[in-house]
């Protein structure tokens, strides 16, 4: 079986390119990182008015649908231009709400996260004790078990709040990864064995869209690196005809070209497994693709005023975010 994109999704990604080549991502990188999300939030609403947001909302709150593919190709786009925000988190969101099938709650975010008017982070089981980008978010969802239990021998149920605010941000290897921990209490929206199943659907959406801002940050410095190796020399010669260098980058293309198929053929079956192969397939090869780009600028990538560092300070978190290498192997082999 053969699976390429459709005329209109490769058009998709190419207007999404433009756009974001456009808007000097770079530079609102640097100033969300800086506490600054102004700029970054004009890119959001270019991004909504796009469609990329619209494409985890359904069509009764002023959305496009699920439609997985599509969403891929649009966050392959923004891994590729180191688009800051909690992006993948906003997506969470709204398959979360969406799933929940709660009507009033429905029309409470949904055409706002469809119209880029919220952005939200969410804080779910197993996703980790931070949540990205909570101090610039609208909201922040958090899905965990309600206060004590009143029979210990019954599970806790779990419920879904909307945070009252957030703690002091925190530290991350990626400075525009900002990542602080929610504050207790707040607003229950809606609580159950329907909440927890919910999670799990948005969590799998998030692994698919990380995986898909993993591509492309690997082919972004899979593309830098390669200008680069054309440009410098050694011993009168680019060092991009040296023989050791083009087997290099030779590997970080085959893993690259590995993990697309399984991004794309994870996004038409949303299998569990799928998306967990995905996501490893896509954060080892932007790895790859950071430890290659690194070796091959010499001293030259270690440079913050090179806006190669946004892209290799990406690639480590983000091959973690929403499920480890380990943790994504497991649910394969289950």
């Amino acid at each position: 079986m053969r699976f390429l994109l459709t005329d209109e999704q490769q058009a998709f990604a190419r207007s999404l390119d433009t756009m974001l080549t456009a808007a000097d991502t770079p530079a609102t990188a640097r100033a969300w990182a800086a506490g600054e999300p102004g700029p970054g939030r004009a890119v959001w609403q270019r991004l909504a008015g796009a469609g990329v947001f619209a494409l985890a909302v359904p069509e009764a709150y002023e959305g496009s649908g699920l439609l997985p593919v599509e969403l891929a190709v649009a966050f392959v786009e923004l891994g590729r231009h180191a688009v800051a925000g909690p992006v993948v988190e906003t997506v969470a969101a709204a398959v979360l709400v969406a799933e929940l099938g709660d009507s009033a709650l429905a029309k409470r975010l949904l055409p706002g996260i469809a119209a880029g008017e919220i952005a939200a982070s969410v804080l779910l089981p197993g996703s980790g004790p931070y949540a990205l980008d909570a101090d610039a978010a609208d909201c922040v969802l958090v899905v965990a078990a309600a206060g004590p239990r009143p029979d210990p021998g019954r599970p806790a149920v779990p419920e879904l709040r909307i945070a009252p605010g957030h703690g002091s941000v925190r530290a991350s290897v990626d400075p525009v990864r900002r990542l602080s921990v929610p504050l207790p209490g707040g607003e229950v929206l809606a609580a159950g064995a329907e909440v927890a199943a919910a999670a799990a659907r948005a969590g799998q959406w998030a692994r698919l869209a990380t995986a898909a801002q993993s591509l492309g940050v690997g082919l972004a410095l899979l593309d830098r690196t390669v200008a680069y190796v054309k440009q410098r020399t050694q011993f009168g010669a680019a060092i991009g005809s040296f023989q050791a260098v083009k087997h290099r980058l030779a590997d970080t293309l085959i893993a690259l070209e590995f993990a697309r198929p399984l991004l794309y053929g994870a996004a038409l079956t949303m299998d569990g497994a799928d998306v967990a192969a995905a996501k490893v397939a896509a954060g080892e090869a932007a790895y790859t693709a950071a430890r290659t780009a690194l070796q091959l600028h010499g001293a030259a990538g270690y440079t913050e005023e090179l806006d190669l560092s946004l892209w290799l300070r990406k690639a480590r978190p983000l091959r973690d975010a929403w499920g480890t290498p380990a943790q994504c192997r497991a649910a394969v082999l289950a």
